[in-house]
């Protein structure tokens, strides 16, 4: 199998599973990506310096192909996906020559275009290509702000159609995702639901793992936990406006753990204020040491804007939330807020809505430590029944062999009929 995936490690994305698992399960997987460069936009030093010891992973061969960082800004961003595209074009079919696939799978979070060297391979490999959509373009684009000329959206949404059509099967995050991509795709019989799960590194029980030193000086609040990317989809002025309603409530703590292209403007507005006293930014760490700082938190908090493409999304940290056995506080609509609400897993309010996000925090702090034991209890169990790893990667393999086969007897049709 070839995966391949504008990010792959030692940055941390669900796609590293992707091919841990498959490797485990003894498929011969060779990723094509390239150099590590997110979040910071800038390669990673340590591959900078010996970019041979980042070769293989988990029994994978990596093939990498040059790519300019995404640094800072618009312009720098769309050179880097651009780069992944020129580059993965130029150079991928010949550092893959020679070798033959049984199916190709693209991780395909932003930007779409990273699709487009699957789509030449897939010409000269005839291998059947499944695509994994976990950011819906040209939506995702406008609900941002990112892009607001409706002539470039509709641009941008010609692109798509014409990735979308030359796919074997597209895989939504979302069941919410599915009349999005169905328009693009004019195919409904192409589309799978295959969900996010949570990360390896929350199978650890809570209970035996020592809060992170950063959350120690937190104890004996409730402290209410943000943990990701801190961008424009998250809506931190709307997050702000609730520790600003429970300001004189201080035994709630916001405790926001990660970084992103907002992390400047959120922490400007903290002083801006007068929040310090209630609202901490803890800075970014890695993925490995999340569980030492959920067993700190009291609620985890998941945000997204109001935008309709938000609501179809079920945002990858949410699984990690419920694999966490913390009660979740959500602000944010649709998809992810059922999932929520089906788990009995904690308290929702709509998207945007700062005012109710307090009357929330409020509430989930009132309950008594039993009650949100017995939330976090439930949306751990709904974890393992419905985002099971496992159950899900073994999916994936069956998606993978039928395409196969169903490429192979197309070919063999095609052959009798000349």
């Amino acid at each position: 199998m070839l995966v391949l995936s504008q990010y792959f490690w030692p940055e941390v994305f669900r796609v590293n599973e992707i091919v841990s698992e498959l490797t485990a399960r003894g498929h011969e997987v060779t990723v094509l990506t390239g150099r590590p460069n997110y979040p910071d936009g800038v390669v990673l030093p340590e591959f900078a310096a010996d970019p041979e010891a980042f070769s293989r992973y988990a029994g994978a061969e990596v093939i990498r192909v040059p790519l300019r960082p995404r640094g800072q800004g618009s312009l720098r961003l769309v050179l880097n996906y651009w780069s992944f595209v020129f580059w993965g074009c130029l150079l991928g079919p010949w550092k893959l020559r020679g070798r033959a696939f049984d199916a190709i799978f693209v991780f395909e979070t932003s930007p779409i275009t990273s699709a487009l060297p699957a789509l030449l391979i897939k010409k000269f490999k005839r291998a059947p290509l499944l695509l994994w959509v976990l950011d819906l373009w040209p939506d995702t684009l406008s609900a941002i702000g990112v892009v607001r000329s409706p002539r470039l959206l509709g641009w941008v949404g010609h692109l798509v159609r014409f990735i979308y059509k030359r796919c074997d099967l597209i895989l939504a995050q979302s069941r919410g995702f599915f009349p999005r991509i169905e328009c693009w795709s004019r195919d409904p019989a192409k589309t799978r639901y295959f969900p996010q799960w949570a990360e390896a590194t929350f199978d650890t029980d809570l209970d035996a793992v020592a809060p992170a030193p950063e959350v120690v000086e937190h104890q004996g609040f409730f402290n209410i936990m943000f943990a990701g990317n801190i961008g424009e989809a998250q809506d931190f002025p709307a997050i702000l406006d609730a520790a600003e309603q429970l300001r004189e409530q201080r035994q709630i703590r916001w405790l926001i753990v990660g970084d992103g292209r907002a992390a400047p403007e959120v922490r400007e507005a903290i002083a801006s204020r007068g929040l310090q006293d209630t609202v901490f930014m803890l800075g970014r760490h890695p993925l490995e040491r999340m569980p030492g700082f959920f067993k700190g938190a009291d609620a985890l908090l998941v945000s997204l804007k109001a935008e309709p493409i938000f609501a179809m999304t079920i945002p990858g940290k949410v699984q990690a939330y419920l694999a966490a056995g913390r009660p979740l506080l959500g602000m944010l609509d649709g998809e992810g807020a059922q999932v929520i609400r089906d788990a009995g897993a904690g308290l929702v309010c709509p998207s945007g809505d700062g005012k109710a996000l307090a009357a929330r925090a409020l509430e989930l702090a009132a309950l008594s430590p039993q009650a949100r034991q017995a939330m976090g209890a439930s949306g751990r169990a709904y974890c393992r029944r419905e985002f099971d790893r496992a159950t899900l990667i073994a999916q994936l393999e069956g998606w993978l062999a039928q395409a196969n086969s169903r490429m192979r007897r197309t070919s063999s049709d095609q052959a009798g009929g000349r």
